[in-house]
């Protein structure tokens, strides 16, 4: 426990010690106050006046009780009065005197405390000292040597040194093993994207060839249908052009080589003729396509023209025959 806190307990003790005392001297000065009070009354009894015999009555059962007013002489009565505040100023000056000298002794027993304290802090200043002084006065064979102390100290600061190594060791493991981990996921994150760039060029790739085979097949059909298309007028009209020249013109004869069940068929044969040089003319009958070469203005051009046809061996129409082209309405 340090000095101040011993100088507060004590300083606490006394105060309590000194409220007790001076309660109980309050008390014991009360009590005296009433002692005189009663001292002086008996002392001095008060004189009272006789009640009239002659006039007192007996009671009735259930009648009141008259008190009558006692007489004091006013003399006496200061004189008790007096008296009265003397012993009340007796009194006060007594325990004002009481109080007086316990403050005293209060204040004795706080000088006493702390001179105490003070006595007891010096000897423990001193006792200190002492235990410094015999420390200090350690014989050589028990005090550690010079070159001892070096070893020490060198053996501290190699194990220091080693620990701040393994901690920098530990730090720089720690950083390279980041550097590594951060290192990895870029190349990862490049990675994926080279990965999803691919993928998205592969499909741009793929929808762009699709995109150009579908408009070349877009194409190729249109192309196709116009070329139908124009092949188609280009037959009709080569029909309507020899119908006219059958029904209306002067050129009667033709040399019929063929009679094609379809459309196809009659193409076929028509190459074949076209490609000999041969003007071919097609007309549509309900027993199918006739294929038919000329026409000629007599039946012998057109019969030597049959008979070119069916030596031609290439041609394979050894069936060809001339016939005799009349308008619908001269039949």
């Amino acid at each position: 426990m340090s000095m101040n806190n011993k100088q507060r307990w004590m300083g606490g003790v006394v105060l309590l010690g000194g409220g007790v005392l001076l309660a109980a001297l309050l008390l014991k000065g009360n009590e005296e106050i009433e002692q005189d009070k009663a001292q002086a009354t008996i002392s001095h009894p008060i004189p009272k006046t006789q009640s009239n015999s002659n006039t007192a009555q007996p009671l009735q059962d259930g009648e009141m009780v008259s008190l009558q007013p006692l007489a004091v002489d006013v003399e006496t009565e200061k004189r008790l009065l007096e008296e009265q505040r003397l012993a009340r100023e007796k009194a006060v000056a007594e325990q004002e005197a009481r109080a007086a000298e316990f403050l005293k002794m209060q204040q004795e027993a706080e000088a006493a405390a702390a001179r105490k304290a003070a006595e007891e802090y010096a000897a423990l200043n001193a006792r200190r000292s002492s235990e410094q002084e015999s420390s200090d006065n350690i014989p050589p064979e028990l005090a550690e040597d010079d070159k001892a102390k070096a070893q020490r100290l060198a053996e501290e600061k190699r194990k220091l040194d080693e620990k701040k190594k393994a901690e920098q060791q530990k730090q720089d493991q720690l950083k390279s093993d980041a550097e590594k981990k951060l290192a990895e996921d870029k190349r990862k994150a490049e990675a994926d994207k080279k990965a999803a760039e691919e993928k998205r060029k592969a499909e741009a790739e793929k929808k762009a060839a699709e995109d150009k085979r579908k408009a070349e097949a877009d194409k190729k059909a249109a192309d196709d249908k116009k070329r139908k298309a124009e092949e188609d007028a280009k037959k009709k009209a080569e029909a309507e052009k020899a119908r006219d020249l059958m029904e209306n013109g002067d050129k009667k004869w033709m040399v019929q080589v063929a009679l094609a069940a379809n459309q196809a068929n009659a193409d076929a044969v028509v190459s074949k003729l076209r490609a000999k040089g041969y003007k071919v003319t097609t007309s549509s009958t309900s027993k199918g396509i006739r294929i038919m070469v000329g026409p000629a203005k007599d039946r012998d051009v057109a019969d030597a023209t049959r008979k070119k046809i069916s030596s031609d061996e290439s041609l394979n129409m050894k069936s060809a025959w001339v016939i005799d082209w009349v308008p619908l309405d001269q039949r």
